[in-house]
Parts: structure tokens; sequence; C-alpha cells
């Protein structure tokens, strides 16, 4: 039995039109000077902090702790500016997974495993009115590397119903390689969906227990009971 549910953000429960590549971008211009300096990174499955740091050696800048700070307090304000600007939406299947979990007969904790930090994670889910349907979660503040905040998202978790879990008690849904990856540090079984920049045959190969299209070709109480 699942004892605890864990949600990706970017490409799992919503998409954006980008909004926070385009933040990232913006910011690296009015901060930085540096107009194109998304152009050799890479954002599906990652930690802002990891690209932020990849930024700053990219272009010979200090990845000192006032900088960063600097960025993030730029970034959560133009991200803020840009959903409000740009269409964007909660992916098929996601509020119906939601209240299915919730409506099982040992409902599990519900929280986020994500590469945002927090405060950027409760933006964005804000703009779509699913900041309140998770109870915990594991970000970017926690840890830079994404094996670690899942880790933390477990632990936090297991706190909440305090005990143990079981890697087969833990299920993460996530739309990313790195997201496969980062559920098995833990021991996680995987949902793998096909809604951010791969498709589910291109996460499949990474053997997730699961790899659909949307999240609403799977059936909640098969999958967690």
């Amino acid at each position: 039995m699942v004892r605890l549910v864990l949600f990706d953000i970017d490409g799992t429960l919503i998409h954006t039109s980008g909004a926070g590549e385009k933040a990232f971008s913006r910011v690296f211009a009015n901060l930085f000077g540096i107009s194109d300096g998304t152009e050799r990174l890479k954002f599906a499955g990652r930690t802002d902090p990891s690209i932020v740091r990849e930024f700053f050696l990219h272009n010979a800048i200090e990845p000192s702790e006032e900088n960063f700070q600097r960025f993030f307090e730029a970034y959560v304000f133009m991200l803020d500016c840009l959903l409000h600007q740009l269409p964007g939406g909660v992916h098929s299947g996601v509020w119906t997974w939601l209240h299915d979990l919730r409506t099982l007969p040992n409902p599990p904790v519900v929280g986020l495993l994500t590469g945002n930090v927090r405060l950027a994670a409760e933006i964005k889910l804000r703009r779509f009115h699913l900041w309140e349907q998770f109870e915990t979660g594991g970000f970017a503040d926690d840890s830079m590397e994404r094996n670690e905040i899942a880790a933390v998202a477990k632990l936090r978790g297991e706190n909440l119903l305090q005990q143990k879990l079981q890697g087969a008690e833990v299920l993460v849904i996530g739309d990313t390689p790195l997201d496969i990856t980062c559920a098995r540090y833990i021991g996680a079984k995987v949902i793998a969906v096909g809604t951010g920049i791969f498709r589910a045959s291109d996460l499949q190969p990474f053997e997730p227990e699961y790899a659909v299209e949307h999240l609403d070709q799977l059936n909640a109480r098969d999958v967690c009971a």
C-alpha cells in the first residue's frame, strides 16, 4: 500500500508556457547584463540553484551567497508577473488524482518533490489553486541535489505519518528521467507522465513502474491500494 505520494511540479502538475525559464532569462539580463543566459542551460528535472550556479560558472560570475540571494529575490518577483501574463494550466488527470487519493480507505500523505525553491513552488501552484493540496515536500532550498531533496521529502512524509516507510510505500510522479532517478534513490515506485518535454515512450527505457502520456490514463485506487 502506498503511504506517501510525491509530485513533481513543472510538466507534471502544471504547464506555464515556460514562465520559469523566461523568468530566469530576464533576471540574468536585468541583473547580470547577459541577454542569452539560458541558451546553454538545460532545465528539465534540475534544481533551481544548480541551474543558477551553472550560469554563474559559464559567465565567470562569483557563485557567492550574495549573488544567489540577488538572483532569487528578483526571480520570484519576475516569475509571479509572468505566470499572470502567460497561458498555463493544470495537466489532465491531476485534479482527479488529488481527489481520489484523499478518498482512499487509507489516504496517503500527498506532497511535493521538486527542483523549485519553496517560494517559487508556492507561487506557481497558488497561480492554479493547487498549493493547499499538498501537506509536505522537498524543495531546492533543502539541497542543490535532486536525490537529496527526495530523501528530505521522504523523511518529512515519514514524520507526518509517524512511521518509517519502505520504498514500495512511496510513489513519485514526474515527467523527466531525473524524476525517475531521484525516485530510485529512495527506492520509490514511479509513474512517468509524458506531459513535459518527454513522451511516455522516451521515459519507458528508464523503467518506471508506469509510463503514460497523461495521468488520467491511470486510476489512483489501482496504483496505490
